[in-house]
């Protein structure tokens, strides 16, 4: 259920006792998780209200205050930006909601950010590097997520499975983003502490300086491009080298080669990520939203090649390869979805035939000379048995390389074709 403004400053007084709010406004924020709001009290203080509109929403506003709560005041002087600090909160059934003290500045929209001077992109890439020089102890103190780089592929490609299965996304992205994510060299980065949910919303903006930054419901140890994402997804490169030259003057640790591609990926990506929590959620028109934009998506790649997201070229789409039917005869050229790089038709530009994925070499059905074709089972020829009661002296018998050893009075049974050696028993 979504919460007016004038709800929200209800909500307020209970969680701040004495609050008495005379002016109210609604606040930017994330509408599919939260409901916020500007206050203005009786003293001339302002407030910001954010209550969580599901159960998981709630849980990354109580991680938050324990993060807020961990940025002793040692670490929040050394920033710099404000942070929030959070004045109550107040329990409404499953959901809390939270009041922080008001910080000075305003958000700006993408648009103008660009549009701004140079020095505030470099105060951007300035306030990126002091949130990724955090101490790590920080956020591993806290309990929160950690990912090596490794690990960090590895749960970008499971994310990448689930929304495959929605089958609402175009076979095209699918494999753009699987190709980049199976690429290792792609994912060389030194982890560091990650905003996780940085984007202009979040950016408190007083002329040309960064007074402060909020919404740290996300914070954890990964990859320092996912706070890129936002300024990558707004294609204006002058922007972006402007906030990555600032980033690299103020960071301790040199970014890595291929920073920039990963947060391209991580910008189309999202929208994947949009299309699976609208699912989850049962929002139609949220579906509907993620499904067009990433038809506009596909469309522009298609057109324009789109943003470099992988160190390696992804090989092109053969005819047939990505639109594979499932059930298509033999032959056909396709025999259901194809795995990526695997080639569907011939060099001809025809259909190929189908390759079997075993090599058959026929067996002769009569033993032929040695001048013959090679059969598949090397046959070697052993001297008949002597006399006596000695064994041959060529090793052990045939019941013994068969069943293990002597005794072995089933061997016989044993029909496994990698348990019988072939024979030729000489005769006198």
């Amino acid at each position: 259920m979504r919460r007016k403004p004038i709800e929200l400053a209800a909500v307020a007084t209970a969680a701040v006792p004495g609050l008495t709010p005379t002016a109210v406004s609604s606040a930017p924020d994330d509408p599919a998780d939260f409901d916020s709001a500007l206050l203005l009290d009786s003293e001339g203080k302002r407030w910001r209200v954010r209550s969580p509109r599901h159960a998981e929403a709630s849980a990354r506003l109580e991680t938050e205050f324990l993060v807020l709560r961990a940025f002793a005041p040692a670490i929040r002087a050394e920033l710099p930006f404000l942070m929030p600090t959070v004045a109550g909160s107040v329990r409404l059934g499953a959901l809390t909601t939270f009041v922080y003290s008001h910080l000075a500045g305003s958000t700006r929209s993408v648009e103008d950010l660009t549009a701004g001077p140079a020095e505030l992109a470099r105060e951007i890439g300035v306030a990126l590097a002091a949130i990724h020089d955090l101490p790590q102890q920080l956020v591993s103190n806290a309990d929160l997520p950690s990912y090596t780089p490794n690990e960090f592929r590895q749960r970008r490609l499971n994310e990448l499975d689930q929304a495959a299965t929605t089958g609402k996304i175009p076979s095209a992205l699918l494999l753009r983003w699987e190709h980049a994510m199976e690429d290792v060299s792609l994912w060389r980065f030194n982890p560091c502490v990650v905003h996780g949910d940085l984007h202009e919303d979040n950016l408190l903006v007083d002329g040309r300086r960064v007074t402060a930054v909020t919404g740290w419901t996300d914070l954890r140890i990964g990859d320092p491009a996912d706070d890129f994402a936002w300024l990558v997804a707004s294609n204006e490169q002058d922007f972006v080298d402007a906030v990555l030259a600032g980033y690299t003057a103020g960071r301790r640790d040199t970014p890595d080669a291929h920073l920039l591609r990963r947060a391209a990926l991580s910008a189309e990506f999202a929208l994947a990520q949009y299309l699976v929590k609208g699912i989850a959620a049962g929002d139609d028109a949220m579906v509907a939203e993620a499904e067009d934009m990433l038809e506009t998506l596909a469309a522009d790649i298609a057109e324009h090649g789109g943003q470099p997201i992988s160190v390696e070229p992804q090989p092109p789409v053969q005819h047939g390869q990505a639109a594979g039917a499932p059930g298509a005869p033999a032959g056909s050229g396709s025999a259901g979805p194809a795995a990526p790089g695997v080639s569907g038709s011939g060099s001809d530009g025809g259909a190929a035939a189908a390759v079997p994925a075993v090599t058959v070499v026929p067996v002769p059905a009569e033993p032929v000379s040695p001048a013959g074709p090679v059969p598949a089972v090397h046959v070697t020829d052993i001297p008949a048995e002597p006399s006596g009661d000695s064994k041959p002296s060529g090793g052990p018998s045939v019941s013994e390389r068969t069943a293990g050893g002597p005794g072995a009075a089933q061997a016989a049974d044993d029909t496994s074709t990698a348990a019988l050696s072939v024979i030729r028993t000489g005769r006198t």
